[in-house]
């Protein structure tokens, strides 16, 4: 009987594909590459047409034996790593280090694990595509000629260990440039005035100040907000203006990788690094029980909003049958690609609709039920009928004074029964149903509100917001998104504070060189444009050598005049006022991979290292400590007792300072609705919760009448307000014992 064996990249694909092709076929795992630049070596020939030297990585040794010797047992082999470029990459590697014809038909691939899916793959083999190979190559290439000539410089130039790459500069790049917005924004002040209206005693509603006059309402400070007050005393109002109108809200589209990292980020707190490595074991496949292995979704590196024209129609018939025909738009919904999409795969779907998430929850851990939900939530929505929304708003005017209040009512669901996106820059819109009014109708005034703000600063990138700028850049592919974050975190570039990243000041000091002196590797226009070349390899219209000289060339010059012009650059420590106890000199901040510590400056002589403790200035609930900031195993950040060990205490969110009135606890600082702060009781047994604004209004700190009828409620202007809370599990530093939250001690 012939033998064909079939080379994956994972153990967990090979046995999803195993169970799909059955006994005429050997599945083997080549565990990723099997052969790399060395690590220890330049390792690309620029004299002789950038020749790069692979060699097999360490640690894949037994592995390249062990296919060896299933490839001489073999009368057919198929390489069937990843569809994409990387994977193409993969089988040009393994077939020439196994001795197979990569010219003759030994390619494979596929977009989803599924029956029909790979045996069709398996009758159509083909040749290895030198176009997708050269394109990986090149970027491969471009990144080591950036990250072992510009490093080295900043080894010399800096300090040891640094790193420079060609697209994560450019990343820690925007992180600093909005960091600069934010340290140069000066906040304006401005105010709102909200009235409530009612008429024959009926239930109450609220309506803003919109106009005065002809004018959009204005109010720059509380000497305007005073004579506007005093202007509306005894006027009488009355419904000028009736709208009523239809809207129809379409559905998102469903997941690129990109969109699902932004989503799964937003709704699942999770990073870009685990919501790929969670959607690799979906695509990869997983044990359902008697069904065995099997591939729940779709490639999940694509940034491509395609859908397969059979599964529309299963999902269209999957919808009638759920949800009944009105769900079903009259044709099947397309989205066209954005302009920089390559669309070489499908979107991000489950292989099957009928595999309902609930139905497969108990093979599934939490993380991977979690996201599954969400990508075949977002895909049956996508294929769903639009929402219908009724909007009404009312103009109201007193004197030359008009206020407007507005609500909507959803008319027909369609597809938010089963799936509602989440956005960075969300603002709520207003629900729910206003009286019935008529136009000329008399209304009282029960109460105006005057309220100061201040603009706020643009916010810091989020792991979503940032993969979002990338990809609106054309900066990075879906495959290197979550790398790039990775890496600019573990070089210590930026941190992650409270879900934000914030650039430290390395990060600064080596973005403002890069600016200064390579301000082509550094550039966000060009380094899109090299991905495009990239693109254009693939595509077979570029040579990949040709676009190498063309970029080295330049930089090199550049390198040699920067090593010329830049002094030496020093990053100067933060001295403490802690005192080394080995030698007495004052300790000094260091980074270090699990965020800032203190060390003494008397390196390598006196190695004396101690955790950094950030004052909260919060007593600690129980005993005589502070509370401080401390960090977890993975760079997380919680609040525990100074006097750790002695005292075990922790809490999860930011104390606040203030005492709970109910029980005497301490109260953290929590995100209520939309982006609202409030604050709630640790202790379990109370958890006592209140709105901060309406705590703090109730104190009479922030408001304070000005007329009858009326008060003035102040926000203070808060630069940390664009800052999310993180629930975030705790691991206790240097020990293993699990973080007790708050005075009730549940483990």
């Amino acid at each position: 009987m012939s033998k064909t064996l079939v080379i994956v990249e994972s153990p967990a694909k090979a046995k999803s594909i195993g169970k799909l092709l059955g006994k005429k076929y050997t599945i083997k795992a080549s565990m990723g590459h099997v052969r790399d630049l060395p690590k220890s070596q330049f390792g690309v020939d620029v004299e002789h047409g950038f020749t790069p030297k692979y060699i097999t990585i360490r640690g894949k040794g037994e592995i390249i034996k062990e296919l060896r010797t299933a490839v001489k047992k073999a009368d057919r082999v198929l390489l069937a790593s990843d569809p994409d470029r990387e994977g193409e990459a993969i089988a040009w590697h393994l077939a020439n280090v196994l001795e197979i014809d990569e010219n003759a038909p030994c390619r494979i691939e596929f977009n989803e694990i599924t029956k029909q899916a790979v045996q069709n793959a398996v009758k159509a083999p083909r040749p290895i595509d030198y176009n997708r190979v050269n394109a990986q190559q090149a970027r491969r290439i471009l990144d080591r000629l950036v990250g072992y000539k510009l490093s080295p410089l900043l080894w010399r130039k800096v300090k040891k260990g640094l790193s420079a790459g060609r697209v994560q500069s450019v990343a820690v790049r925007l992180i600093c440039d909005r960091e600069e917005e934010i340290n140069a924004f000066v906040p304006e002040e401005y105010w709102t005035l909200t009235a409530v209206f009612t008429r024959r005693g009926k239930d109450p509603f609220e309506a803003k100040l919109y106009k005065i006059g002809d004018k959009k309402a204005e109010i720059k400070n509380q000497a305007q907000i005073e004579e506007i007050l005093k202007e509306l005393k005894g006027v009488s109002y009355r419904v000028v203006k009736i709208t009523r109108r239809e809207k129809t809200r379409q559905p998102a589209p469903p997941f690129t990788t990109s969109s699902l990292q932004q989503e799964a980020y937003r709704k699942l707190n999770f990073t870009a690094r685990k919501t790929m490595m969670v959607a690799q074991q979906l695509y990869e496949g997983l044990e359902l029980g008697k069904e065995g292995p099997v591939g729940l979704v779709t490639y999940i590196r694509t940034d491509s909003t395609r859908v397969a024209v059979q599964a529309q129609m299963d999902a269209r018939a999957y919808i009638q049958e759920k949800f009944g025909p009105g769900y079903v738009p009259e044709k099947p919904r397309q989205v066209a690609a954005r302009g920089r999409a390559q669309d070489a795969h499908e979107a991000i779907r489950p292989t099957a609709v009928e595999r309902e998430p609930e139905a497969i929850k108990q093979y599934l851990t939490p993380d991977q039920y979690k996201l599954y939900k969400l990508i075949w939530s977002r895909f049956v929505a996508s294929q769903m009928s639009p929402a219908i929304i009724e909007t009404t708003s009312i103009d109201i005017t007193g004197g030359h004074y008009t206020f407007r209040a507005a609500g909507s009512v959803v008319k027909f669901p369609g597809f938010t029964r089963v799936y509602v996106e989440s956005r960075d820059d969300e603002t709520k819109e207003e629900e729910g149903v206003l009286p019935a009014l008529s136009e000329g109708e008399a209304l009282e005034v029960k109460s105006l509100t005057p309220k100061q703000h201040f603009t706020q600063p643009p916010p810091r990138y989020t792991d979503a917001t940032l993969v979002k700028a990338l990809e609106e850049k054309g900066i990075g592919r879906p495959s290197t998104y979550a790398p790039i974050l990775e890496t600019i975190i573990k070089r210590g570039y930026v941190v992650r504070e409270k879900k934000q990243l914030v650039p430290t000041e390395l990060g600064m000091v080596v973005v403002d060189l890069l600016k200064k002196h390579f301000p082509d590797i550094i550039d966000v226009e060009f380094t899109a444009q090299m991905e495009e070349s990239l693109d254009r390899i693939e595509e077979g219209e570029m040579d990949w050598v040709r676009v190498i000289q063309d970029f080295y060339g330049p930089f090199q010059e550049t390198l040699a005049r920067a090593e010329e012009e830049i002094g030496q650059v020093t990053v100067s420590d933060e001295v403490s006022e802690e005192i080394c106890e080995q030698c007495g000199r004052n300790m000094v901040v260091k980074m270090g991979r699990y965020g800032k510590f203190l060390a003494c400056p008397g390196f390598p002589e006196c190695r004396n290292t101690r955790p950094l403790l950030e004052p909260t200035g919060v007593p600690c609930p129980q005993c005589k400590g502070e509370l401080v900031v401390r960090r977890s195993k993975k760079g997380r950040k919680f609040y525990g007792c100074s006097r750790y060990p002695d005292c075990d205490f922790v809490v999860w969110d930011e104390p606040s300072g203030e005492k709970c009135p109910r029980c005497g606890g301490i109260l953290v600082i929590k995100k209520g609705r939309g982006e609202q702060e409030e604050l709630e009781c640790v202790n379990e047994q109370c958890r006592y919760r209140v709105d901060r604004e309406k705590k703090a209004g109730s104190n009479g700190e922030a408001a304070r009448d000005v007329a009858a009828g009326s008060k003035l409620v102040e926000e203070k202007p808060s630069f940390d307000s664009w800052h999310n809370d993180a629930l975030l599990p705790l691991m206790r530093a240097k020990s293993g014992r699990t973080a007790t939250r708050g005075t009730g001690g549940r483990s």
